[in-house]
C-alpha cells in the first residue's frame, strides 16, 4: 500500500469513528451530554398530543413531562432542559432512530412490526378504531360503509386495520387518505366523505375541538370497533436502561393513582369514560419495584 492510499484509508476511518460513536451512545448518555431531554409530540393528535397556545399539550405530553422529571432525578441534572419537538405520523420513527428525539409521546400504537425499528414503554392508553359520521346521516355499523367514502389518516396503524377489515368483511367502501385530523372532519361536514375513521379517543377530541361540532348531538360513533389500539411511547430500540427509567415513572403514576387526574383533565373532559379494558390496562401496568 503506497503512502497516498494509506492516507485515504486512514482519513476515511477517522471520519467514520465519530459517527459510529454517536450511534453507540445510549439515550441517557446523550441527554446528559446535551443537557436537554427532547420529547417528540404530534401537534395533531388531540386530546393526547397537540399544540395549545403555541405549546405542547395533552394527556401523553403530560405523562412525558413526568418522565422528564424522572430522567432529571436519575441523572442528577437539576438544570436539564426539556425541549418539545413536533413530529408527524410520517417522520416519527426516523426521529427516534436518528436521535433527533429521545422519546415520542403521542398516539402511537404498539405493534410487532414497529418493534423491528423501535421499542415501546409500558402501555399508556388502550382504545379502538371506529368511524364517526354526522348524526343526521349516521353510519351505525361497519357494514353500513358499503358504497360509501371513509377518510382515514395516512401512515397510521388505523389505515392498515381499516383496509384489512373492509377486505376481510367484503365491504366495498372507498378509503380516502388524509394528512390531518381536522381535514377528515371538514370533508365529512362538506359531504366529501361519509365518515371519518380513527381511534375513538382521537375522534372524541377532534370533534369537540372543531368549530362546527359543538355538541355530541351533531355527530355519532358507529356501534362497533374495527381494531384494537394499545398505545405506548416510542423509545430507541435496545436501550433498556432508558426504557426502565421511563417505565418506573409510568408504573408509579399507575400505582399511586396520579394518572387519574391527567386522564380527567384531558380525556374525561371530552366526555370519554374509561372502558373496562383501559382500567385493566392501568392495573396490569402498575408494576411494583
Amino acid at each position: 500500500m503506497n503512502r497516498s492510499t494509506w492516507f485515504r484509508v486512514a482519513l476515511a476511518a477517522f471520519l467514520v469513528i465519530p459517527s459510529a460513536s454517536l450511534m453507540a451512545q445510549g439515550t441517557l448518555e446523550r441527554i446528559k451530554n446535551r443537557g436537554e431531554f427532547r420529547i417528540g409530540y404530534n401537534p395533531d393528535s388531540r386530546p393526547l398530543s397537540f399544540t395549545l397556545n403555541g405549546e405542547a399539550a395533552g394527556y401523553s405530553v403530560d405523562l412525558c413531562r413526568r418522565i422528564a422529571a424522572g430522567v432529571r432525578e436519575h441523572l442528577k441534572l437539576p438544570d436539564m432542559k426539556v425541549v418539545f419537538v413536533a413530529t408527524s405520523f410520517t417522520d416519527r420513527f426516523d426521529a427516534i432512530e436518528d436521535g433527533d428525539i429521545d422519546i415520542e409521546c403521542g398516539s402511537t400504537t404498539i405493534t410487532l412490526e414497529r418493534q423491528e425499528r423501535v421499542d415501546f414503554t409500558l402501555m399508556t392508553f388502550v382504545t379502538g378504531g371506529t368511524v364517526m359520521s354526522m348524526a343526521d346521516k349516521r353510519v351505525a355499523t361497519m357494514k353500513d360503509l358499503g358504497g360509501k367514502r371513509v377518510a382515514v389518516l395516512r401512515n397510521t396503524s388505523t389505515e392498515g386495520a381499516l383496509d384489512a377489515y373492509l377486505k376481510e368483511n367484503l365491504i366495498d367502501a372507498r378509503i380516502v387518505t388524509i394528512t390531518e385530523a381536522a381535514d377528515g372532519l371538514a370533508r365529512r361536514q362538506n359531504g366529501c366523505v361519509d365518515a371519518f375513521a380513527s381511534d375513538t379517543v382521537r375522534l372524541g377530541g377532534e370533534s369537540l375541538r372543531s368549530g362546527w361540532v359543538r355538541s355530541r348531538a351533531n355527530f355519532s360513533f358507529a356501534d362497533e370497533l374495527f381494531s384494537y389500539e394499545p398505545y405506548g411511547f416510542m423509545v430507541r430500540r435496545d436501550d433498556a436502561e432508558f426504557r426502565l427509567v421511563a417505565n418506573r415513572v409510568l408504573a408509579q403514576l399507575y400505582r399511586s393513582g396520579q394518572f387519574a387526574q391527567l386522564y380527567q383533565e384531558w380525556i374525561g373532559s371530552v366526555g370519554i369514560t374509561p372502558s373496562p379494558m383501559l382500567i385493566a390496562m392501568f392495573q396490569l401496568n402498575a408494576l411494583t419495584e
